[in-house]
């Protein structure tokens, strides 16, 4: 019984299945976002773009394509929505940190400035 109890408080397993209630919840959010623009489409083109009654040589592709374009749509909103602005928040960040950490570099000393202008001064003659 004490393994099984470990097993459940890991860190790891909460952190899953956090992620898994999250993942859901944001899911709905991207096809909500996926039907307005799936009914803006419709607006502009006279009709809900809809192919699940196209058939070829008799077997019914439609519902393929259907989905198809359902997922390159959720694929742009996730990207476009989520990523770019994600990694563009994180070079960011990561700008400001390497300059704060840059700014937090100690100065060189008086010793360590004559010692480099001697150094190339060497290096002419």
């Amino acid at each position: 019984m004490k393994g099984f109890k470990d097993f459940l408080m890991q860190g790891n397993l909460i952190e899953l299945a956090t992620a898994v209630i999250m993942a859901g919840a944001f899911g709905k959010v991207v096809e909500a976002f996926t039907k307005i623009i799936m009914d803006l489409i419709a607006k502009v083109a006279g009709g809900e773009p809809n192919f699940d009654a196209v058939a070829v040589g008799g077997v019914n592709v439609g519902v393929f394509i259907t989905a198809l374009i359902s997922f390159i749509m959720i694929a742009a909103v996730v990207y476009f929505m989520v990523i770019k602005p994600y990694q563009a928040l994180k070079e960011a960040v990561d700008a400001r940190l390497k300059a704060e950490k840059d700014a937090e570099a100690p100065a060189p000393t008086t010793d360590e400035l004559l010692a480099e202008i001697r150094d190339l001064l060497k290096t002419r003659a």
